[in-house]
């Protein structure tokens, strides 16, 4: 596969043009989408407007962006100018946002192509795709199986093909455990290094944007181009310095801690390609630090709370009034918005608003959500003491690799899970990323899972490029299309 520096170049040499990879990128949609259900709209003429724009500029001899001429995509809850965003909900359907979300207007600035926008599951609440109002997105290496979620579109799109680089967004994993099912690199960068201005909220305090990309060298250029500060979002702070140069860096010395609570009943596999993904670091010259953080025994319930309490505050305003889907029976204004929701709504979000609405509700507020945050602070120090000892973590993504469809129907709770090992970053507001590190006796890509302190991002995607190039986990395709 083509890195996007790669791709860069043979645009800027003029010995490929934009429009000849948008169009092959447009054509292996068509042809390959059917089955993997990553898109839920395709954009074909704003993209080729997009690409002959760029070639004209190569023409004139200019010198294009990074990312320039690039095809990719975007999530579905990331608002796009007159561009239907229905976080994949009933509730948003014929939504045309009359703004863009930052990511996407910092992407327009280097002239990145965007090929349409990818399937998620409903307002981001789900780990298989599959409570997406379009149908779940499948896994390009097993199409019985799903491709993760809520990402679950943009992760299908990059591994099978379909898009250079995609960007969603990870609430409590929803970008790097998609990554992981799909064999694919998805960073969640430091809360407050990306803007979230533009991006549907599922729980403000947890949501963050970050890339789906092929390698890591990728997902560090893709993390440098949308790290700036933003003045339209409060909690962004922008990166404090670039990551790309430092990725080639030595690492020998570096300090990796293992906790031994991310390694509890993952599977013979995972654990297999985990301790394989260790020692690797030390053959690279790492010091691995086993320790304990009991803490982590708290992060699903803490998260889900937490979440969930913050989604029954954010998802109010769809009340059919303002915009969105509307009932077209009701006896009054609060029979109007009752049946509206009951009926924009799938079952997954109406669960989680009902369980938000619990926690934060008079007389078990204290007993909930209160202790919750308690417990997150809990968190939060654990992780801060941590690395006082060592300089990143290295978990599983996931202890299990890929599901079958219709897995998350059996059991929700088993399901809520699988999010074990990614949802502490999330309460903790830290960089973590997840890159190939094997495959399962099914050949289902088994992903590792890398840890960093807040702002570190450029430590974690230097020990993240190190052990990518030394796993050497990749699959060849002449310019990442499927041709």
């Amino acid at each position: 596969m083509k890195t996007l520096s790669q791709l860069h170049d043979l645009l800027q040499r003029g010995e490929l043009s934009s429009r000849e990879l948008t169009e092959k990128y447009l054509s292996a949609i068509e042809r390959d989408d059917k089955e993997l259900n990553a898109y839920v709209c395709v954009t074909p003429e704003e993209a080729l407007a997009t690409a002959d724009r760029v070639d004209e500029k190569i023409r004139r001899g200019e010198t294009i962006a990074p990312l320039a001429g690039i095809p990719m995509t975007l999530k579905d809850n990331l608002s796009t100018r007159g561009i239907e965003t229905t976080c994949c909900s009933k509730i948003l359907s014929g939504y045309r946002p009359v703004y863009d979300a930052t990511v996407w207007e910092l992407l327009q600035k280097q002239d990145a192509v965007l090929l349409g926008k990818t399937n998620m599951d409903e307002f981001a609440m789900g780990s298989s795709s599959e409570t997406s109002c379009f149908g779940g997105s499948r896994n390009p290496h097993n199409t019985a199986h799903v491709a993760g979620g809520s990402s679950g579109g943009g992760a299908a799109a990059v591994s099978g093909h379909l898009a250079a680089y995609a960007l969603g967004s990870d609430t409590g994993g929803s970008i790097r455990q998609p990554a992981s099912f799909c064999g694919i690199v998805g960073l969640k960068p430091t809360y407050g290094t990306v803007s979230r201005y533009g991006l549907i909220a599922y729980a403000s305090s947890l949501d963050q944007i970050g890339p789906l990309a092929g390698c890591v060298e990728d997902a560090a250029l893709l993390f440098d181009a949308i790290s700036e500060k933003d003045e339209r979002d409060s909690t962004c702070s922008g990166r404090r310095e670039a990551t790309l140069p430092a990725l080639r860096e030595d690492i020998r010395g570096l300090k990796v801690g293992i906790p031994a609570e991310y390694f509890t009943g993952i599977g013979g596999d995972v654990e297999k390609a985990l301790l394989h993904a260790q020692e690797t670091f030390r053959e690279l010259g790492a010091e691995l630090v086993p320790f304990s953080m009991p803490s982590l025994s708290y992060a699903l319930p803490v998260y889900y709370i937490l979440a969930c309490a913050e989604a029954s505050s954010n998802l109010g305003r769809y009340d059919g009034i303002r915009y969105g889907y509307k009932a077209e029976h009701y006896d009054s204004i609060h029979d109007m918005m009752c049946r509206t929701r009951s009926e924009g709504f799938g079952r997954e979000v109406q669960r989680r608003i009902l369980l938000g609405t619990y926690v934060l509700s008079s007389g078990y507020y204290d007993a909930y959500y209160k202790k919750a945050q308690h417990l997150r602070g809990t968190i939060v120090h654990a992780f801060d003491e941590a690395f006082t000892r060592c300089d990143i973590l290295l978990a599983p993504t996931v202890p299990s690799t890929s599901f079958p469809l219709h897995f998350t129907q059996q059991d929700p709770v088993l399901t809520y899970q699988t999010d074990i090992c990614t949802v502490p970053v999330n309460i903790a507001g830290l960089p973590g990323i997840s890159l190939p590190c094997g495959c399962d006796e099914k050949g289902l890509p088994i992903g590792v899972q890398l840890i960093a302190n807040r702002f570190e991002e450029r430590r974690l995607l230097q020990a993240a490029w190190n052990l990518e190039q030394a796993l050497n986990f990749h699959k060849e395709s002449e310019w990442g299309v499927r041709l």
